[in-house]
């Protein structure tokens, strides 16, 4: 395996823990190049460059996933991965929520409902000054 490969693959289990791996591996039997760019590109090179907390990194992946719709897979290993990277619930679904005039109703609306679904498979939740 390459350095970058190496790199990236420490990265990958860093932000995403299994979820991340599990996609990875659902690749290599059909399109191994694919699986290995995944590890060596964007977690081996874009999510190892300064200037961004990981924290940061996540929102923007988050953000961006949402914005493009029909990401759905890739957006929960993400929501699961900004947890594990310690932003909060509330900090995700600002974060969402923060996207309805640029990405339009659906959209938000669509990734709302797949953070709920992650929320509610790692038992967390929002907490809203409203609700304390």
């Amino acid at each position: 395996m390459s350095e970058q490969y190496e790199k990236g693959l420490k990265k990958l289990k860093e932000v995403t823990g299994g979820s991340g791996e599990a996609v990875v591996a659902s690749f290599r039997e059909i399109a191994p190049d694919l699986s290995r760019y995944i590890i060596e590109f964007p977690f081996g090179e874009i999510y190892s460059r300064p200037g961004l907390d990981i924290q940061k990194r996540q929102l923007v992946t988050v953000s961006s996933l949402v914005t493009q719709g029909d990401t759905a897979q890739a957006l929960d290993v993400h929501i699961n991965a900004a947890l594990n990277v310690g932003l909060t619930p509330n900090e995700i679904i600002e974060a969402i929520i923060h996207l309805l005039p640029y990405a339009g109703w659906p959209k938000v609306q669509n990734g709302v409902n797949i953070a709920a679904k992650v929320f509610k498979d790692r038992n967390v939740a929002p907490v809203w000054e409203n609700e304390k």
